[in-house]
């Protein structure tokens, strides 16, 4: 068990819970802290998601941002309730990418780590299953980790425990730690903000759903 602390950024996803369940297993649960991120997002359940699952952790530190002016600033299938979600066939990316998210998100949770003396920042973004998101490739988040200690002086370590894993592997991930289970009925993934399998139809709900049945298909043979 870890003697220092780390701040898991938490959505209330399949990626963030099972990279929390790992902090806990880690550092243990009185020295794991999270941060959601409340930015307008059309699925603004996973917010009280986030909580739910927290609780159900054990977290007593869970902090939420409001961010509700993010679509001042841009816009993203994500952020607009009456638009669709597509990926034009000469996109590098669908329109679900939410510019800057992810390096928003750094920044903030950085702030508050080193407020709280914590220099262990978890996030579970992915670049395996990126989906064309260009603020969950390492390059980025290794380059955002430098120029976060150099703004703060202050020694943060950005930790992606998901970042080289396919869906399956998370999955696996997950059913070592012991909550499978709990991720796969529990957890909000979904574009359409269907808590648990989600609706089955959204590139992310595609994307968590074929990892699931690789991994089980795995353990069968």
């Amino acid at each position: 068990m870890r003697n220092d602390r780390a701040l898991v950024i938490f959505s209330g996803g399949q990626d963030s819970t099972t990279c929390l369940a790992q902090a806990i297993c880690e550092y243990g649960k009185g020295n794991v802290a999270c941060i959601t991120f409340h930015y307008g997002q059309k699925h603004s359940l996973e917010v009280e998601v986030a909580k739910k699952i927290a609780g159900h952790f054990g977290v007593a530190d869970h902090t939420v941002i409001c961010l509700d002016w993010y679509s001042q600033v841009t816009d993203s299938a994500l952020l607009d309730p009456g638009r669709a979600i597509t990926k034009a066939v000469d996109a590098a990316c669908p329109n679900t990418v939410v510019d800057g998210r992810n390096m928003l998100f750094l920044l903030i949770a950085a702030i508050y780590a080193k407020r709280q003396g914590i220099r262990d920042i978890i996030t579970g973004v992915c670049e395996t299953d990126f989906s064309g998101y260009p603020d969950c490739r390492d390059v980025f988040v290794k380059s955002c980790n430098v120029t976060l200690n150099l703004a703060m002086a202050y020694a943060f370590r950005v930790i992606t425990p998901l970042m080289a894993l396919t869906k399956a592997e998370t999955w696996a991930l997950a059913d070592r730690l012991g909550v499978l289970a709990y991720v796969a009925e529990n957890t909000l993934t979904c574009y359409n903000g269907v808590v648990g399998r989600g609706c089955g139809e959204c590139p992310s709900c595609v994307l968590r759903q074929r990892g699931y049945e690789a991994y089980m298909a795995g353990k069968k043979t």
